[in-house]
C-alpha cells in the first residue's frame, strides 16, 4: 500500500486493483437494489398485485438504507473491513437467489429486506475502504474510480437486466444478478488488502460536525431532486413520443452520459471540492429546466437529458469524499450518513415526484427537481467550509508490519 502514497505521478498506483473491484462490487449493489424498476409489471402479473403494491419492493428498499445505515456502521465499526465487506457482498447474492425463487410475494419482499440490511452497511465500509486505500490527497479520484460502479448499474445494469426478464422472464434476470455477485465476490477475496476498521470513532476534529452535517444534507437534497425526476424517467420519455423499445437503449445512453460527466469532473473533486459542489448541482438544475422547458418534445427532451445525469454523473463521488475530507468522524461512519441521505432522497423523491405528477403533470415534476437541486448548489456557496480542498482531513494511514492499513 505504500507504493500508492509514493506513486510519483500523484495516481492511484497499486490501490488502482482494489478500487475497481470495489467498483465493481458497487455496480453489484446498485444493480440489485433497482432490478426490480424494469420488471415491476412482470412481478406485479406473477402475483397478482397491483403495480403500486410492487413498486414496495424498491421503495422500502430504500427506506430501510435511510434507516439502518448510521446504526450498522457504528455497530461494526471496530471489526476489520475485508470481513465485513465480504459479508455484505453475500448479503446481496442471498437477497437475490431468494428473490429467484420466492413463492410468494410475501418471500420475496423478504428477499429484498435482506438486501435493504445489506445495502445499509454496504456502501459505508466501501466508503470507507476506498479512502483508507489512498493518501488524504487522492480521496477524491479514489472515490471517482469506486463510484464508477454507481454509473456502470445505472448504464449496464439495469437496461440489460431489464432486458434479461423481458427475454427469460424476472427470475432469471434475479438468478444471473445472484451467479454475477458470486463472482465479485471472489474477486474482492481474492485482491483486496485487509484494512483495519477505526480503533474509535472519536471525531478528529469536532467542531467539524456542522461541515459534516452541510454535506450529507447537500447530498440528501442532490438525490431528492433528481430522483423527483429520474424515477419517471421512462414515464418522461413515453409521453414524449419514444416508443417502447427505444426506453433502454436510451436509458444506456443517459448512463453513459453519467459516465462521461464522471470522467470530466474526477479530477476537479480534490483540487476544487467546494467549486464542484456549487457546479456539479447547479448543471443538473439547469439540465432538469431544459427537460421542463422542451417536454414534450422528445428529441429536445433527450438532449435536455443528457445535460442533467452528465452533471449527475460525479454526484456520488463528490459528497462521499466530502465527507471523508470534513476528518468529523470515521470514514465508515461519513459513508454511512452519506448512504442513508441518498436513499432518503431516492425514496422522498419518488414520493414528491409521483404526487406532483398526479397533479400538476411532468413539466411540474422536472420544474420541481430543478428547484431543490438549485437549493443544493446555494448551500455549498454558503458553506465555504465544508468542501475543503485536498489535503483536509488526512487519515494520516500507514501499513502495520502485515501490509495492513490502519489509522494512525
Amino acid at each position: 500500500m505504500s507504493s500508492s502514497r509514493q506513486d510519483p505521478d500523484g495516481g492511484l498506483g497499486h490501490a488502482r486493483t482494489g478500487l475497481l473491484v470495489l467498483a465493481a462490487a458497487v455496480c453489484a449493489a446498485v444493480t440489485t437494489e433497482l432490478l426490480p424498476v424494469g420488471l415491476l409489471p412482470q412481478i406485479s402479473s406473477a402475483f397478482e398485485v397491483s403495480t403500486g403494491t410492487a413498486g414496495l419492493l424498491v421503495s422500502a428498499y430504500a427506506v430501510m438504507v435511510a434507516v439502518l445505515s448510521v446504526p450498522l456502521a457504528l455497530a461494526t465499526r471496530r471489526l476489520p473491513r475485508k470481513p465485513v465487506l465480504l459479508v455484505t457482498i453475500s448479503g446481496y447474492g442471498v437477497s437475490n437467489v431468494v428473490a429467484a425463487v420466492a413463492p410468494t410475494f410475501g418471500v420475496l419482499a423478504a428477499g429484498r429486506v435482506v438486501g435493504g440490511i445489506t445495502h445499509a452497511l454496504f456502501f459505508s465500509v466501501c466508503i470507507g475502504y476506498a479512502a483508507r486505500l489512498v493518501p488524504a490527497s487522492q480521496t477524491g479520484r479514489a472515490m471517482a474510480l469506486a463510484s464508477v460502479g454507481v454509473s456502470g448499474g445505472l448504464v449496464l445494469g439495469v437496461p440489460l437486466s431489464t432486458a434479461m426478464g423481458e427475454a427469460f422472464g424476472w427470475r432469471v434476470a434475479f438468478g444471473i444478478m445472484a451467479a454475477l455477485v458470486l463472482v465479485v465476490l471472489g474477486m474482492a477475496a481474492a485482491v483486496l488488502p485487509r484494512v483495519d476498521g477505526p480503533r474509535d470513532d472519536a471525531p478528529r476534529h469536532p467542531g467539524r460536525r456542522r461541515d459534516l452535517a452541510t454535506v450529507v444534507t447537500a447530498n440528501g437534497l442532490s438525490y431528492l431532486g433528481t430522483y423527483v425526476l429520474y424515477t419517471y424517467v421512462s414515464i418522461l420519455l413515453l409521453d414524449s413520443g419514444a416508443a417502447e423499445g427505444w426506453v433502454a437503449p436510451t436509458l444506456l445512453l443517459f448512463g453513459a452520459c453519467g459516465l462521461v460527466g464522471l470522467r470530466l469532473a474526477a479530477a476537479q473533486l480534490d483540487r476544487r471540492p467546494r467549486g464542484s459542489a456549487i457546479l456539479i448541482p447547479a448543471a443538473m438544475a439547469v439540465g432538469s429546466t431544459a427537460v421542463a422547458l422542451a417536454y414534450p418534445r422528445l428529441a429536445l427532451v433527450v438532449l435536455a437529458g443528457m445535460v442533467w445525469l452528465t452533471a449527475f454523473g460525479p454526484a456520488a463521488s463528490l459528497y462521499q469524499s466530502a465527507s471523508v475530507r470534513t476528518a468529523s468522524s470515521s470514514p465508515e461512519t461519513a459513508g454511512a450518513w452519506i448512504n442513508a441521505s441518498s436513499n432518503a432522497g431516492i425514496a422522498g423523491g419518488a414520493a414528491l415526484g409521483g404526487l406532483v405528477m398526479a397533479t400538476s403533470g411532468l413539466t411540474w415534476v422536472a420544474g420541481a427537481s430543478a428547484a431543490i437541486v438549485a437549493t443544493s448548489a446555494v448551500l455549498a456557496w454558503l458553506s465555504r467550509a465544508a468542501f475543503p480542498p485536498t489535503g483536509a482531513g488526512d487519515l494520516t494511514r500507514t501499513p502495520d508490519s502485515a501490509g495492513r492499513v490502519a489509522d494512525r
